[in-house]
């Protein structure tokens, strides 16, 4: 007798298959200050941004407004084997709201020291302390408008 396979099940190959081809990545979108904040973001982590394209530069400049030329099209930004990518929104910008951008640090001082200047002119939400679940842990929003976590995956 055939077994049926029904919608939504696959065989543990398929699953995988899929999970060998699949990235989730945060994508960032900014009111015009994209480059900046990247820059910024490297020079916090370390890291390369790997390309940052301006409408300027892209094959959409004929099509675009003159004072959004040299926005951010699109950057990717890789940090230890992470990427972060992000653009200036053309027209559809709004406030972040429903996320954090979550960093894990296995070093407190350097998950301090992440803290502070992802901090600089930003607004605390949470201050960077040891909790009940880490020796470090604190949420803010840089002064990009960009919600983070900052976490020290030491044990407690």
């Amino acid at each position: 007798m055939k077994s049926r396979i029904t919608i939504g099940e696959a065989s543990a190959g398929d699953a995988e298959t899929r999970e060998k081809n699949m990235q989730i990545n945060t994508y960032l979108a900014f009111d015009g200050r994209c480059k900046e904040a990247f820059e910024f973001y490297q020079s916090i982590l370390g890291g390369e941004i790997l390309m940052m394209m301006t409408y300027r530069d892209s094959p959409m400049a004929e099509h675009t407004p003159a004072d959004q030329l040299d926005r951010v099209m699109h950057t990717t930004y890789r940090v230890k084997g992470n990427i972060l990518m992000g653009a200036d929104a053309p027209s559809h910008f709004g406030k972040p709201t429903g996320f954090s951008v979550s960093i894990g640090l296995d070093d407190v001082d350097e998950c301090r020291r992440v803290f502070d200047a992802l901090s600089e002119d930003g607004s605390i939400l949470m201050p960077f302390e040891k909790s009940f679940f880490s020796t470090g842990f604190g949420m803010l929003f840089d002064k990009y408008g960009i919600p983070w976590m900052v976490n020290c995956q030491a044990p407690v």
